[in-house]
């Protein structure tokens, strides 16, 4: 797997400010606002950042905390995790392995098979649709 590695000049010229506040910044946007939350085409989840391939529309879940959210990505080595211990809290961060990206947060509450809820910012991620 290839990284990439940006200068914070490149990844601003890239990404929207919001994007990249999200992204690069390990921000996150308000519930329920958010492009692919409530979304229901058929395709494939991206990062913003370098397109790597994240979620599958068919792991996309309602877990009704007004972000996008998925049992499972479409190759674990595309993500990596790391413990956050921001805002007084221990989470378990995701980012995309590929370009470092902030996606959000797994929890262990999520529906089978795995039990996890990938909960992931709109604006880290891409949408293409695909044919079912």
């Amino acid at each position: 797997m290839q990284k990439i590695n940006k200068t914070d000049a490149e990844w601003k010229a890239l990404l929207s400010p919001e994007e990249y506040y999200v992204a690069r910044q390990k921000g996150t946007e308000r519930a329920f606002t958010g492009r692919y939350w409530d979304h229901r085409e058929y395709g494939i989840y991206r990062c913003v950042g370098c397109g790597t391939a994240l979620f599958a529309s068919d792991t996309k879940f309602d877990a009704g905390c007004g972000w996008p959210s998925y049992f499972e990505p479409i190759n674990p080595e595309n993500v990596k995790e790391e413990t956050d211990f921001s805002h007084g809290m221990v989470r378990t961060e995701v980012m995309c392995n590929v370009c470092d990206s902030h996606l959000g947060h797994v929890f262990p509450d999520g529906p089978p098979p795995t039990g996890l809820r990938y909960c992931i910012n709109s604006l880290s991620l891409t949408f293409e649709p695909l044919k079912p």
